[in-house]
């Protein structure tokens, strides 16, 4: 495992008021709502641009259970997910450049965490082991597994979010009577649950915007670090990266070899 594990960790624990994902309320949320209205409205609460920015136009089109509302809860859904993502990765990349590891060796064999010096921050994944990779892509998968295939444990469950549920959603570690590993994500210490429906839905308007930019973060970190001086304010502060970022393994990796 490498050292962004327990970062994104204490970051997503520590800023649960601002990356949180706000509980189920008995209203319609005009943030999360998956009709177009409520996407209108809820772009014009969420700063520049008021408006949606849709350059493709897939708002208008229903290729999710033959539904706009549905496709448009999904593109919601994948948005904010995506910036939690990013959110956690922006983190990580800054707190990987200061050089942090674990104060313990990265392998029971001993081996050391690579060292960002040496590698660069983007190359910290080639240098883990392989085994160390499939942990984390199973990891990651079960969760994806999980938020969408959310159990029905009891009655009190929100529904999925293309049928009605709030996209966003994700759902606690929660069995019966709270007996399976009652933990929220992205919400461990239930900050959520002492905010009003106009402050939770002001929250998540903070949460897609900073997502954005988390994404637009992200991508100038790997621009910088494959064409020098493609980003001007990062010229000269982000080592170059010879490796390939889409692949994960090894760069001759072929889905039809």
């Amino acid at each position: 495992m490498t050292p962004s594990s327990l970062i994104i960790t204490l970051c997503l624990a520590t800023t649960a008021s601002a990356f949180t994902n706000p509980a189920p309320v008995a209203r319609v949320s005009t943030v999360a709502h998956a009709g177009k209205a409520d996407l209108e409205l809820a772009a014009s609460k969420q700063g520049v641009p008021t408006s949606i920015f849709d350059p493709l136009g897939l708002a208008e089109l229903d290729f999710i259970e033959g539904s706009n509302d549905a496709t448009i809860a999904f593109l919601r859904h994948a948005e904010i997910k995506h910036g939690r993502v990013a959110m956690a990765a922006f983190v990580g990349y800054c707190v990987h450049a200061q050089g942090i590891v674990f104060p313990f060796d990265m392998t029971t064999a001993g081996d050391k965490f690579p060292s960002v010096a040496d590698v660069g921050v983007p190359g910290l994944w080639d240098a883990i082991p392989e085994v160390a990779k499939w942990q984390i892509i199973l990891f990651v998968g079960t969760l994806e597994w999980w938020s969408e295939v959310q159990f029905e444990f009891d009655n009190d469950k929100a529904p999925h979010y293309l049928r009605g549920g709030r996209p966003g959603e994700f759902p606690s570690f929660e069995g019966v009577d709270g007996q399976f590993l009652p933990l929220n994500l992205f919400d461990p210490f239930g900050l959520s649950k002492k905010m009003s429906p106009e402050q939770s839905d002001k929250r998540l308007s903070m949460e897609i915007n900073n997502g954005r930019a988390a994404m637009m973060g992200m991508a100038g970190f790997m621009s910088a670090s494959k064409v020098d001086e493609s980003v001007p304010f990062l010229a000269g502060k982000i080592a170059h990266y010879d490796g390939n970022y889409w692949a994960p393994f090894e760069a001759n990796f072929h889905m039809f070899q």
